[in-house]
């Protein structure tokens, strides 16, 4: 469970040869958001408004880095 970032307290993961489609995980204390890489939707889970507003300016100028690394299987931290 690679870790790509994080952001005060949320900890951003994406995993190697998930299910479709492309997206990452963010996860806090008690709840998780998965985040469509494409328009950065979440798109199952129950993180907070709050947390995915910070989760997606995180992820805004890291589209494509995310994108890439989803395609090519060689993950990294983005921080």
């Amino acid at each position: 469970m690679p870790i790509i970032g994080k952001i005060k307290g949320i900890i951003l993961r994406m995993f190697f040869g998930d299910h479709a489609p492309p997206h990452f995980h963010a996860t806090n204390n008690e709840d998780e958001g998965l985040f469509k890489i494409d328009d950065l939707e979440m798109f199952k889970g129950d993180l907070s408004t709050k947390d995915q507003k910070k989760v997606k300016k995180w992820a805004e100028p890291r589209k494509s880095k995310l994108k890439d690394m989803w395609d090519t299987q060689n993950i990294e931290n983005l921080d």
